[in-house]
C-alpha cells in the first residue's frame, strides 16, 4: 500500500511540474529555469549517490561520453524545449503531448533494438499519436494535416523526441551504470551546459527579477518532481515491477489537466478530454505489453 501511495504521489508531483513550469515560464527565460532546477537537483543527487555508495563512482571513458550525451539530450535539449514550449501553450495540453513518449520509445525500440512491436503495441502507438493530434488541433484534425501546428506544440513534441532518445540511449548506458548514477551524472552534465546557455541568455537578470513564487516553483520542480519523483518511481519498479508502476504514472496527464484547470484556470474542452483519453489508452497498451 505504501508503494502505491508513493507512485500516485509521484504522478501528482510530475503533473504539478507542468503547473509550476507554466507559472515560472511566464516570468523567466527557459535556460535560467532549467539551470536553476537541475543545479539544485545535481547537489541533492550527488549527495544521494555518495551516501549510497560511500563515494562517487568513476565511469570509464566510454561511459563518460555516454553520460555527457545523455545530459545533452535528456537534460539540456529536453528542458530548453519544455520551458520555452510551456511559455507558449497551456500546461494541460503540453502534458498530454508529453504523455505520447512511450509510443515513440516503443517505435525506437523496434527500430534500434529489434524489439517486436506487435499489433497491440502498434495500436497503442496509433492511439497515442491520434490523441496528441486531437489535442494539438483542438479537435480539427485537418489543421494538423495542413501543417497548422504552432511553435509551442512543436517544441513540446521536440521534448517527446528528446526523451525518447534519452530513454533509448539510457537503456544501453544503464547496463553498466545504476539508474541513480547514470541519471545523477547526466543531470550534472546537462546542468553545466545549461549554465553556459543561461549566462548567455541573461541568467543574472533572470535571478534578480525572480519572485518568491518563482523560486517556490523551481524548488518544487527540483525536490518533488526531480529528486523524490525519480527515487520513488524506481522504488516502485523494484517493489511491484515496471508494468504496475507505469500504470500509476500514466495518469500524469490526467492529473496535470485537472491541476491546470484548478490553479491556472485553463478550460476543460471536449477535444482535450478526448485527446487525453486516447493518449492514456495508447500509453497503457504500449507499456502493458512491452514491459511483460
Amino acid at each position: 500500500m505504501k508503494t502505491y501511495l508513493k507512485l500516485w504521489l509521484t504522478a501528482m508531483f510530475w503533473a504539478g511540474a507542468f503547473i509550476a513550469g507554466k507559472h515560472v515560464s511566464d516570468h523567466l527565460g527557459p535556460f535560467a529555469i532549467a539551470f536553476l532546477r537541475f543545479a539544485l537537483a545535481s547537489v541533492l543527487l550527488l549527495a544521494m549517490v555518495r551516501h549510497q555508495y560511500g563515494t562517487l563512482p568513476r565511469p570509464d571513458r566510454q561511459q563518460t561520453l555516454a553520460v555527457l550525451l545523455l545530459g545533452a539530450i535528456g537534460v539540456f535539449a529536453y528542458n530548453a524545449l519544455f520551458f520555452k514550449g510551456l511559455s507558449l501553450i497551456e500546461a494541460g495540453r503540453a502534458s498530454v503531448i508529453v504523455a505520447t513518449s512511450p509510443a515513440f520509445i516503443a517505435v525506437g525500440s523496434a527500430a534500434f533494438f529489434k524489439e517486436r512491436l506487435g499489433w497491440v503495441r502498434s495500436s497503442g502507438v496509433v492511439l497515442s499519436v491520434l490523441g496528441a493530434a486531437v489535442v494539438v488541433s483542438r479537435g480539427n484534425l485537418r489543421q494538423v494535416l495542413a501543417g497548422g501546428v504552432g511553435l509551442g506544440e512543436a517544441m513540446i513534441f521536440g521534448c517527446v523526441l528528446s526523451w525518447a532518445a534519452y530513454s533509448l540511449l539510457g537503456k544501453t548506458v544503464m547496463r553498466d551504470l545504476s539508474p541513480l548514477v547514470a541519471v545523477c551524472y547526466s543531470i550534472v552534465a546537462g546542468s553545466v551546459a545549461l549554465f553556459a546557455a543561461a549566462c548567455f541568455d541573461g541568467l543574472g537578470h533572470d535571478i534578480a527579477r525572480a519572485t518568491a513564487l518563482d523560486w517556490l516553483a523551481i524548488v518544487y520542480m527540483t525536490v518533488f518532481a526531480t529528486v523524490l519523483g525519480f527515487v520513488w518511481f524506481y522504488e516502485g519498479v523494484r517493489e511491484i515491477g515496471p508494468t504496475r508502476a507505469s500504470l500509476c504514472i500514466n495518469f500524469v496527464p490526467v492529473f496535470a489537466v485537472l491541476l491546470a484547470w484548478l490553479f491556472l484556470h485553463e478550460p476543460l474542452t471536449i477535444s482535450l478530454a478526448l485527446g487525453a483519453a486516447l493518449v492514456l489508452s495508447g500509453a497503457y497498451l504500449t507499456n502493458r505489453v512491452s514491459q511483460r
